[in-house]
């Protein structure tokens, strides 16, 4: 990574309880935050934000969103009030033309980005907007879309995906346990295949269907997704590294990418 360039972030979110806990998965989170350099603004992509068509907040205060249920009043509680950015989102907008992006009014930042970053820079004085899933389009367009914001990188703006590669609810082991063979065999596969050299086309993480896991690991695709904007942000001479793995509750990947 050249000295300018900001790097790539994948982050395996998990459980809406890391805001509130520390372990080892926060506190990489938080060693992140400490060591990749601080960027001017940060572009989040999150799973919970599936939409119809792409969508970009674009206001100068984003709310907070809590959008989950069941948990301590604690959690509904935390705010993270970092600014918006208006004219990144614009810029996005044109960057990912033509591409029709909605400047969004309503959103805010939901807990698949806010969570994450309230570990990363606790402080939210950094401008964030986050850009949302289309989730009507085909996975190869969500790569697509990352090549086009790697152009970001070089202007101080930092990418911060987050979902879980493996995310099967239904599958949970609520009381904790090992991971399911089918979990750890899909999961091992995506850290195989993160610094894929071939023809983009051709990736084997965006063809991930194709993997006899797949459809267990992801019964919907939501959580996967970001994983695809930010491997298509790589820009030649990156390093990918995984700072953190594991699969809590048998079916939740916690891994995690970095590219710089």
């Amino acid at each position: 990574m050249t000295a300018s360039r900001m790097p790539v972030v994948f982050l395996g979110h998990g459980s809406p309880m890391n805001v509130l806990e520390e372990n080892t998965y926060t506190q990489c989170w938080r060693e992140l935050g400490k060591r990749l350099p601080r960027p001017k603004a940060i572009l989040a992509v999150s799973a919970h934000w599936y939409t119809r068509g792409t969508a970009v907040t674009a206001m100068a205060e984003p709310r907070t969103i809590h959008d989950f249920g069941g948990f301590p009043q604690a959690l509904f509680d935390t705010q993270y009030n970092a600014p918006g950015e208006p004219q990144l989102a614009a810029q996005i907008a044109e960057l990912l033309a033509p591409v029709p992006v909605v400047l969004d009014q309503q959103w805010g930042l939901d807990h698949g980005s806010w969570g994450v970053l309230i570990k990363m820079y606790p402080e939210a004085d950094i401008p964030v907007v986050q850009l949302s899933i289309d989730g009507t389009q085909p996975v190869e367009y969500h790569f697509a879309l990352g090549q086009k914001l790697a152009a970001l990188r070089e202007q101080g703006v930092m990418i911060v995906a987050s979902g879980n590669v493996v995310h099967n609810l239904r599958k949970v082991r609520w009381g904790g346990g090992e991971a399911y063979p089918w979990a750890e065999s899909f999961n091992d596969f995506v850290r195989d295949n993160l610094d894929w050299q071939g023809e983009p086309s051709q990736h084997p993480l965006i063809n991930f269907m194709q993997h006899e896991g797949a459809e267990l690991s992801n019964p919907s695709v939501e959580h996967f997704l970001p994983l695809l904007y930010v491997l298509g942000a790589v820009l030649p001479g990156d390093k990918i590294s995984v700072p953190v793995d594991g699969i809590e509750m048998g079916s939740l990947s916690m891994l995690s990418v970095v590219a710089e």
